[in-house]
């Protein structure tokens, strides 16, 4: 507890260094860009093809906390059912990459897009002498996505952009820690005022060697993201869910905060199943705090 207290009140006490040395190109760059420029929607934002940039926020969790570690992962198929329970830490570091570049432009009368994906998590028992400060988790997600422009006046907002992705998600391992599953994930994307609404149901396609079978009845079928961004502050929420039952699903919140230039602090909350793939089916409630280089 003595080390994550310290994390927090070293982020803190940066930040609040950083503030008066923010410039006017650093507040510039750390503004939130439309839907449009973060998929370069339309012609005004149209960029070319192989050019490496961010995805899905970028992120390093100096502290985490667990109130639940999932000391022997299991699974509906016995093969991949942990023998022996490990001596996890409450506290532990997390960090996420994430990047996409796209490779085809102007499919289907000029519009269309193809990106590919790639997106790492990691979290790593870094305080923990036990285990050689070991990696816990490794989730590895790869995938091919098709963005197709629309304009589609909704509630006061505009649907941005319809699409799909090929996604695989994998953590390599082996038995019987190995987790792994394909889906199809469908896209919506919804604009108002400082507010993104990303809507994603995903169909999982068949497995002969299931590593979780029920994966979907906890995880769900389906995510919903929404951010909002005020002045330089960022709020967002990930939440999936099955939908044909009520049990199940999670929910990850998010607050980011200018510290400088691209470095921002980031406080992170999650609570269900499924923060990796290995807890696809433990529950948990989660808190860490670290920066963030990059958001939706």
């Amino acid at each position: 507890m003595r080390k994550i207290i310290v994390a927090i009140i070293l982020t803190f006490s940066i930040g609040k260094k950083s503030q008066a040395q923010i410039t006017g190109n650093d507040t510039l760059d750390i503004i939130k860009k439309t839907y449009n420029q973060l998929w370069e929607l339309g012609d005004i934002n149209q960029k070319g093809t192989f050019r490496l940039v961010s995805y899905k926020p970028i992120y390093v969790t100096a502290g985490r906390i667990s109130n639940n570690p999932n000391e022997k992962p299991k699974s509906e198929n016995p093969l991949y059912t942990a023998n022996d329970a490990e001596d996890f830490n409450t506290i532990e570091a997390k960090f996420q990459l994430s990047f996409k570049t796209k490779v085809i432009q102007g499919l289907f009368w000029n519009k269309g897009d193809v990106w590919i994906g790639y997106t790492q998590q990691a979290h790593w028992q870094v305080y923990n002498k036990n285990i050689s400060r070991a990696f816990r988790e490794i989730n590895y997600e790869p995938e091919i996505i098709f963005r197709y422009p629309i304009q589609l006046k909704v509630v006061g907002g505009e649907i941005k952009s319809i699409g799909f992705a090929l996604n695989h998600q994998s953590n390599g391992r082996d038995l019987p820690l190995s987790r792994s599953w394909n889906r199809i994930i469908f896209h919506i994307g919804y604009e108002i005022d400082n507010w993104i609404i990303t809507f994603n149901p995903w169909i999982r396609t068949s497995d002969n060697e299931d590593e979780n079978p029920n994966i979907t009845k906890f995880i769900g079928n389906g995510e919903i993201n929404i951010s909002y961004n005020y002045n330089r502050h960022e709020f967002y929420a990930i939440a999936t869910h099955p939908f044909n039952q009520l049990r199940g699903g999670s929910i990850q919140l998010n607050y980011v905060f200018p510290m400088k230039g691209h470095l921002r602090g980031h406080i992170q909350f999650f609570n269900g199943y499924g923060e990796t793939l290995i807890d696809y089916n433990h529950r948990q409630t989660t808190i860490g705090i670290g920066v963030s280089f990059a958001n939706w």
